[in-house]
């Protein structure tokens, strides 16, 4: 007794695949869980177009690089030098190099000095007013923030 189909006779229907209920409800789940998030962020405002906090401490610096291949950085009320950077420096070199890149794709000379901005929530932002880029030094870690607080000043921190 076998149930082979005889010869001639159609093929019976295959039923047709069904998608995974469980994938559906997950994919689901991950939509809302993402338009919860984003709605939550914008109510609360801490995203990333969030006001930053004001400032307690400014202070304009001047990095100005040196036939020997130190930076100077110089306070630009006063013409004091505040530090001189030897070596790699890599942390302070770095972030000024990013916003000297900027200046310099857009033709703007080294003349307006850089904002090291101390903030009353603790931040540590080193602005730009020439081209509105800023840095947010405290979001590379304490120790690299701490490279560009000591340019504030004895007192001034």
């Amino acid at each position: 007794m076998s149930t082979v189909a005889p010869l001639g006779s159609a093929p019976r229907p295959r039923a047709p695949d069904h998608f995974p209920r469980w994938f559906l409800a997950g994919a689901g789940a991950l939509m809302l869980f993402s338009l919860a998030a984003v709605a939550l962020v914008r109510l609360t405002g801490n995203g990333p177009d969030q006001k930053l906090a004001p400032g307690k401490i400014e202070r304009p610096l001047r990095f100005e690089d040196r036939a020997n291949g130190d930076v100077a950085v110089v306070d630009a009320r006063s013409g004091e030098l505040v530090s001189l950077l030897r070596g790699e420096q890599g942390f302070v070199r770095g972030a000024v190099r990013a916003l000297a890149r900027e200046r310099r794709a857009r033709d703007i000379g080294p003349e307006a000095p850089f904002q090291l901005i101390a903030r009353q929530d603790g931040g540590l932002t080193l602005y730009d007013p020439a081209t509105g880029k800023r840095v947010d030094l405290e979001s590379f870690g304490p120790a690299n923030a701490g490279a560009f607080a000591t340019l504030l000043g004895e007192g001034q921190r």
